[in-house]
């Protein structure tokens, strides 16, 4: 089962671009990387720039209209992700439970669908993409 464990760091949307991390944090962080890539459930992670150098693309008027951050409206944003595989919702959980993350921070977690997810019809529409994941 692969799950997205995703940070979201409280203040974050109002982050300027070129927010310096801080050192200590990001070496503590690594070592929990470490140790998701030494357990073998590590697919991949990212951190993310701030949305005040982000755009939003919404299509409430049935036309793409472009809104550059940062977003007046938004509460929670995400900072950064890992993409682990794991037996178990509960094991995701585990993870995310060892993440050395501050008390600003939540991380979400939340189950990748997979194609025996999805119905049989949705599964011949999508059977066309090859290798990509689903």
């Amino acid at each position: 089962m692969r799950f997205m464990m995703l940070m979201i760091p409280l203040g974050y949307e109002n982050a300027p671009p070129g927010v310096q991390l801080d050192p200590e944090r990001v070496a503590a962080m690594m070592r929990y990387n470490e140790a998701l890539k030494d357990a073998g459930v590590l697919i991949t992670l990212d951190g993310l720039h701030p949305p005040s150098t982000g755009a939003r693309v919404s299509f409430a008027t049935g036309q793409p209209i472009v809104t550059d951050g940062p977003f007046a409206e938004a509460k929670e944003v995400l900072g950064g992700y890992w993409m682990i595989e794991v037996a178990s919702r509960a094991e995701a959980i585990a993870w995310a439970k060892k993440c050395p993350a501050s008390a600003n921070e939540i991380i979400e977690v939340r189950q990748v669908q997979e194609m025996a997810d999805y119905s049989p019809e949705v599964q011949e529409i999508v059977a066309g993409f090859g290798d990509l994941k689903t």
